[in-house]
């Protein structure tokens, strides 16, 4: 640095406001450093940076749920805003139902031996969320997780030391929202009948989902019976399905007029179900997702489902993230509950969803 700044003709301090940024620079200085940089091909040493200023300038992020698209599509939103900033990203992935507490704490103290000056928990299931708030770090952490759970945000909070509840934050999607918003559609359509596909109790999203169902649609007098599924795949719920339809092709029982599924993935095997068996979508039965998988939209017929915002959610983290840093003042989030920023997620209305048809 001291020799970019003497080529240049300018302090090292100006060197460094250079490669940081700092709008504290005139052009034609900033563009005499670059010429400078440029000519002894110098390359800024993140370590020598880290010892000089005690910070790492690196994220420590430790997600579940990546055989999802809306994780990723998270992390990818986190680590493009980390880059602007001048932050680089560590990730590492871990099972999401079969993380271990001291699993996860080797990961933690991985990340301590690489001096992260802060944390990021992907937590999708019970199991990891309790993990992560029972793990003990000094840094600031950013809890990406749902409102609901085996163990509740107040329970969890309750895990983490006192005096650490100053640099912890928690952001999620509007789950109960936009179950909200897809019943009122139900209601609006005339649908009375439903069945609901219950993603498995363990991860908190399935959890808010099927807590916001059970209530909203009660209120609205829909009769409503739910499937419980123990996975998120597309199979277990098209087994379960016909499982169903031929118990009531038996009985001579009455079909529901909607089928509201707690993914998308679900959603596909209900449909595929429903097809072999001659029911009709949405003529005969009405058909609802929640997630807008990619290819949602060209199933036949397309479906109805939620859209979470997994990009803003991403985003939102990295800016807690930020502010716990004191580098930023976050996001004025529109939502929250419980203790968790909420994130906005609509209804994508398609023709899966039409009035509910007439009792047969």
């Amino acid at each position: 640095m001291f020799e970019v700044a003497k080529l240049a003709g300018v302090s090292h301090q100006t060197v460094s406001r250079v490669i940081n940024n700092s709008p504290d620079v005139s052009d034609a200085t900033r563009a005499k450093v670059q010429a400078a940089i440029k000519q002894l091909d110098y390359h800024p040493s993140n370590s020598a940076r880290a010892l000089a200023s005690r910070r790492s300038r690196t994220i420590g992020l430790i997600a579940g749920g990546l055989r999802f698209f809306g994780p990723i599509s998270a992390i990818t939103s986190i680590e493009t805003l980390a880059r602007q900033h001048g932050l680089f990203m560590s990730v590492m992935m871990v099972h999401s139902a079969s993380c271990t507490q001291a699993e996860f704490e080797d990961l933690c103290g991985t990340f301590n031996e690489q001096n992260v000056d802060a944390f990021i928990f992907l937590t999708p299931t019970d199991t990891m969320f309790e993990a992560a708030c029972r793990t003990r770090v000094s840094q600031p952490r950013v809890f990406v997780t749902s409102t609901h759970g085996s163990l509740s945000v107040s329970e969890g909070l309750r895990l983490i030391r006192s005096h650490d509840h100053g640099k912890v934050s928690m952001v999620g999607i509007d789950q109960w929202g936009a179950m909200e918003e897809v019943v009122r559609l139900l209601g609006e359509y005339g649908h009375r009948r439903a069945l609901y596909f219950a993603g498995p109790s363990e991860w908190r999203d399935a959890a808010t989902r099927l807590d916001a169902w059970v209530k909203l649609s009660r209120e609205k007098a829909i009769s409503s019976v739910t499937v419980r599924c123990d996975t998120w795949d597309s199979s277990e719920a098209y087994g379960r399905m016909n499982h169903l339809l031929d118990s009531i092709g038996r009985s001579g029982g009455v079909l529901p007029t909607v089928v509201v599924a707690a993914n998308d993935a679900m959603a596909v095997g209900v449909a595929r179900a429903l097809h072999e068996h001659g029911v009709r979508i949405p003529q005969d039965v009405s058909l609802v997702g929640f997630d807008d998988m990619p290819a949602m939209d060209n199933m036949y017929p397309p479906l109805t489902t939620v859209k979470p915002d997994f990009e803003q959610l991403g985003r939102a983290a990295m800016r807690e993230a930020l502010r716990l840093l004191g580098e930023g003042e976050g996001v004025a989030l529109p939502e929250s509950a419980h203790g968790v920023g909420l994130i906005p997620a609509s209804v994508i209305n398609r023709a899966s969803l039409a009035p509910a048809a007439p009792r047969r």
